[in-house]
C-alpha cells in the first residue's frame, strides 16, 4: 500500500462518511466517566483533580502503539521519544518533565500499570493493547501517589478478566511495512473466577530513512504477552497479572543539522537556514538530500529488551464499609540500546545504553466509608536496583591521524540502588449538602546508593590508534531525602452536574545520581542532585449540560517550583571537545496557565471534543548554571504556550454495521528542546492531523487509520552537539503512516 493510494482512499473514505443519510435517531447521553485517581473507583466529576481520560476503544480505533502516543489526545501535556524509540521517553505535563537520555534517572511525572509504580523512566515506555482506560492526573499528587509525582501521574489499566468466555483478534498492515496482530481471550473458570491471555505483536520500518546503503535497514519488532487472574469471593477478591516482552531490531537512524555554510573558517549558517538542511557539520558533512525523511548514517545500531514481571492485588472487605488493599509488584528489564550520535557514515560519536533494572514495590492501603466521608491511609515501599552497562565511543575514525588526540572511549557502569518508603492519608469530609473538603498528608523517606565505576580507552601515541585502557573514575556515595508532601481541596455542587474546586497541592521528587555520560573526575563526584519540590494551586470546574449534550471542564493553575531538577546540555570550553552533560537544581522557575476540555454532542450522530492549554509563562528564575551560562527568564524546554487537540466523530448505521468516521488534529505551538533556547534546537510550531474510520458489526470489524494524515515534518528531538561536532542529532518525528486492521469476535 503507498502511502499516496492510502491517502486518497483516506479522502474518500471522509466524503462517503459526511454525506451518508442513515444516521442514529435517538440522542446519545454523555458517557459517565469512572476514574481511579484517588485510588477508588469515582466518577470523574467527583475528583477534585483535572484529569484526562481515554478509553481502550478509542486506543485502539486511532491506531495508537505505546504510550509516547498519549500527549497528541490531552491539554498540556507531551510525550517525546527523546534519544529515539527504546530510550526512556520524556513525559511532560504543563512544564513540568525531565529530558534526559541517561537511563538512571526517575521522570517527575509518574506512571503507574494496574496500580503498581513502575520505577524509574526505563519502564515508561509501555506498548497499549487490550487496554481498558488511561488517566492522566496533572499537577502534583504527593498524597495517594507520591514518589516522583511533582508533575503528575499516568494510570494505566489493563483489560481484567470477566465473565464469559469470549476473544478476539485483530490483524493490521500499514505503510512502512506495519504488521501488527493481536488479540485476547477472556474465559471463566466458575461464577467467581476468571482468566484472560492477551498478546500483541507489530514489526514495522520508521517513517525516516536512511540513504546510506551499507547500513541495515531500521525498524522494530515488539512482542507482548499478558496473563491475568480475577477471582472474587465473599468477602475477597484476588487479582493477578504476569507480563513478558521481548523487543528486537535496529534503532531509528538519526538525521545530522549542520550549523556551517564554511567549516573551515567556522562561518555558521543562521539557525533558520540550517533547519532546511542546507549546511554541513564541523566535518563538511551533509546528507544530500532535501527530503526531510532522510538521513544518511552508519546505524548499524542494534536494540534488544526484554521485560517480566508480575502484579498482585488482594482486597479484603473487613466490614461492610471498610477494607484493606495489598498490592505486590515485581519487574525487570534487560535492554541494550546501540546509538549514533554524528548522523553521518562517519565513526565520530557512537555508544550503547546497556541496563538491568529489577523494582520490587508493595503497598496496603486502608479504605474506610465513614457515612458520607472516607478515609484512605496506608504505607508504600519500593526497592529498584539498576545495574548500568554503558559506551561512548567518540572520535574513532580520527585514531591514527593529526586530529585524533582527543578520540576517546569511555565505559562508564553504575550500580545504583533505590529504597523508598512511605506512610500516607487522605481523608474526604462531606461538610455540607454542596460542599467536601479533601485533606492529606504524606511522608516519604527516600536513599539512593550509588556505585560508579569508569575506564576510557585513550590513544597515548597516534602510531598505535588501538589504544590502552586507563582507569578514569571511581565514585562511590549516598543520597538521603526525607519530607512531607499533601494536599487540601475543597469541592462545592451547584448541581448535581455542576462543580467548582479549588485545590493546594504539593510534590517532591527525590534526589539521585546522574549516572550518564560524565567527561572528568570532577562532574562524576559532583553528579549527585538534590530533591525539587512544586507547589501548586489550581481552580478548576466541571460541568454538564444533559439536556444540550455539552459537557466543559477547565482549571487554572499556578506552579512554584523549588530546586528544579533540569539536564542541562552545555558547551565545551573548547571547539571539538565533547559537551559536558549536568543534572542540576536550578533556583527556582514560575508556571503558570490554562486548560480546557469540551465534549460536545452536536447531533446524534456527530461528537466534537476539544481540548485547549494555554501557557503564557514558564521559566527560569534567577540562576547561572556551573559553567556560568544564564538561565535566567529563559523558557522551560519543551513547553509550547498554546497546544490545542480536536476530533470530529461522525456515527452512522449502514446495512445493520455501525459506522464511526473520526478526523483530528493536535496542534504544538513553538518550544526550545533545550534549557538555553537555543534557535538551532527549536521546533516552530506543528499541526498533526489523525483520521480513523471504523465499520462494525457484531463479530466484525474493519478499521482504517492514519497517523500524521498531511505528512507534517517535526522532531521528537534536537539533541546540540554544535560545539563538539558543528551539527545537531536530529531526531526525526513520525511521518505519515497510514493502516487498516481487521477484527474477529468470537
Amino acid at each position: 500500500m503507498t502511502k499516496s493510494l492510502a491517502f486518497n482512499f483516506i479522502l474518500s473514505s471522509i466524503v462517503v462518511g459526511i454525506y451518508s443519510q442513515h444516521t442514529f435517531a435517538a440522542q446519545e447521553a454523555i458517557e459517565k466517566i469512572e476514574v481511579y485517581a484517588q485510588k477508588r473507583a469515582q466518577s470523574i466529576d467527583e475528583v477534585s483533580i483535572a484529569v484526562s481520560h481515554l478509553t481502550g476503544l478509542q486506543l485502539e480505533s486511532r491506531g495508537i502503539k505505546d504510550a509516547t502516543e498519549i500527549g497528541h489526545f490531552v491539554a498540556n501535556m507531551k510525550i517525546s521519544q527523546n534519544a529515539a524509540e527504546g530510550t526512556p521517553p520524556a513525559v511532560n505535563i504543563r512544564g513540568v518533565g525531565l529530558i534526559d537520555y541517561n537511563t538512571a534517572n526517575t521522570s517527575p511525572v509518574a506512571m503507574y500499570l494496574d496500580g503498581a509504580s513502575v520505577g524509574s523512566a526505563n519502564n515508561q515506555l509501555v506498548d497499549l493493547f487490550d487496554i481498558e482506560q488511561i488517566e492522566v492526573l496533572k499537577g502534583p499528587q504527593g498524597t495517594l501517589f507520591g514518589r516522583n509525582s511533582t508533575g503528575g501521574a499516568i494510570l494505566i489499566r489493563s483489560a481484567r478478566p470477566d465473565a464469559g468466555s469470549y476473544a478476539y483478534v485483530t490483524g493490521g498492515i500499514g505503510t512502512d511495512d506495519w504488521q501488527k496482530l493481536q488479540g485476547a481471550y477472556n474465559h471463566e473458570l466458575d461464577a467467581n473466577s476468571a482468566f484472560r491471555v492477551a498478546f500483541s505483536h507489530t514489526k514495522y520500518e520508521y517513517t525516516s530513512y536512511n540513504l546510506y546503503e551499507p547500513s541495515p535497514e531500521a525498524g522494530l519488532e515488539q512482542n507482548n504477552a499478558r496473563l491475568s487472574y480475577f477471582g472474587e469471593w465473599d468477602t475477597i477478591s484476588f487479582f493477578f497479572k504476569a507480563h513478558y516482552s521481548h523487543w528486537n531490531g535496529i534503532v531509528q537512524p538519526v538525521g545530522n543539522i549542520g550549523i556551517y555554510s564554511d567549516p573551515v573558517n567556522l562561518v555558521t549558517c543562521s539557525a533558520a537556514v540550517a533547519s532546511q538542511g542546507k549546511c554541513v557539520d564541523r566535518f563538511g558533512f551533509n546528507d544530500g538530500s532535501d527530503d526531510f525523511w532522510a538521513v544518511s548514517v552508519n546505524n548499524d545500531s542494534p536494540h534488544h529488551s526484554i521485560g517480566k514481571g508480575w502484579t498482585a492485588e488482594v482486597n479484603w472487605d473487613v466490614s461492610d464499609n471498610s477494607k484493606l488493599v495489598w498490592l505486590n509488584a515485581f519487574s525487570r528489564l534487560d535492554r541494550m540500546h546501540a546509538f549514533n550520535c554524528d548522523g553521518a557514515p562517519a565513526k565520530l560519536c557512537e555508544g550503547n545504553l546497556g541496563l538491568k533494572a529489577e523494582l520490587l514495590n508493595n503497598e496496603i492501603r486502608y479504605h474506610a466509608q465513614i457515612g458520607k466521608d472516607h478515609l484512605t491511609a496506608g504505607v508504600f515501599l519500593l526497592e529498584e536496583r539498576l545495574y548500568q552497562d554503558n559506551n561512548n565511543d567518540l572520535g574513532r575514525d580520527l585514531r591514527g591521524t593529526p586530529f585524533g588526540a582527543a578520540s576517546t572511549m569511555f565505559f562508564y557502569d553504575n550500580d545504583i540502588k533505590t529504597n523508598v518508603a512511605a506512610l500516607f492519608a487522605q481523608y474526604e469530609w462531606q461538610w455540607r449538602p454542596s460542599t467536601r473538603i479533601t485533606a492529606g498528608l504524606r511522608y516519604s523517606d527516600e536513599s539512593v546508593e550509588y556505585d560508579s565505576v569508569s575506564v576510557v580507552n585513550s590513544v597515548l601515541d597516534q602510531s598505535q590508534p588501538q589504544g590502552v585502557l586507563l582507569p578514569f573514575y571511581h565514585v562511590i556515595g549516598e543520597r538521603d531525602d526525607d519530607g512531607l508532601s499533601g494536599k487540601v481541596a475543597i469541592n462545592y455542587d451547584f448541581s448535581e452536574d455542576k462543580m467548582i474546586y479549588y485545590s493546594f497541592s504539593n510534590g517532591n521528587k527525590s534526589g539521585g545520581y546522574n549516572g550518564g555520560y560524565l567527561s572528568s573526575l570532577e562532574q562524576a563526584e559532583n553528579a549527585a542532585y538534590g530533591p525539587e519540590s512544586l507547589n501548586a494551586h489550581e481552580i478548576g470546574t466541571k460541568l454538564t449540560w444533559p439536556e444540550a449534550g455539552i459537557k466543559v471542564n477547565g482549571a487554572l493553575f499556578h506552579y512554584d517550583y523549588q530546586d528544579q531538577q533540569v539536564f542541562m546540555n552545555q558547551p565545551a570550553s573548547e571547539p571539538g571537545l565533547p559537551p559536558i552533560q549536568l543534572l542540576e537544581n536550578v533556583a527556582s522557575s514560575k508556571i503558570y496557565g490554562a486548560e480546557i476540555d469540551i465534549e460536545y454532542q452536536l447531533t446524534a450522530a456527530v461528537v466534537l471534543n476539544i481540548g485547549a492549554g494555554f501557557i503564557p509563562h514558564a521559566e527560569f528564575e534567577n540562576y547561572t548554571d556551573p559553567l556560568g551560562v544564564t538561565l535566567s527568564d529563559k523558557r522551560l524546554p519543551f513547553t509550547s504556550e498554546v497546544n490545542t487537540n480536536a476530533q470530529l466523530s461522525y456515527e452512522y448505521m449502514l446495512d445493520g454495521a455501525d459506522v464511526v468516521t473520526s478526523l483530528g488534529v493536535d496542534y504544538q505551538s513553538e518550544y526550545y528542546f533545550d534549557q538555553n533556547q537555543n534557535p538551532y534546537a527549536m521546533q516552530s510550531g506543528y499541526a498533526l492531523w489523525h483520521f480513523n474510520k471504523q465499520y462494525r458489526t457484531q463479530s466484525w470489524q474493519a478499521n482504517i487509520w492514519a497517523k500524521n494524515l498531511f505528512d507534517k515534518e517535526y522532531s521528537h528531538l534536537k539533541f546540540d552537539l554544535s560545539q563538539f561536532l558543528g551539527m545537531l542529532e536530529d531526531f526525526k518525528g513520525e511521518g505519515r503512516r497510514v493502516g487498516v486492521d481487521f477484527t474477529y469476535r468470537f
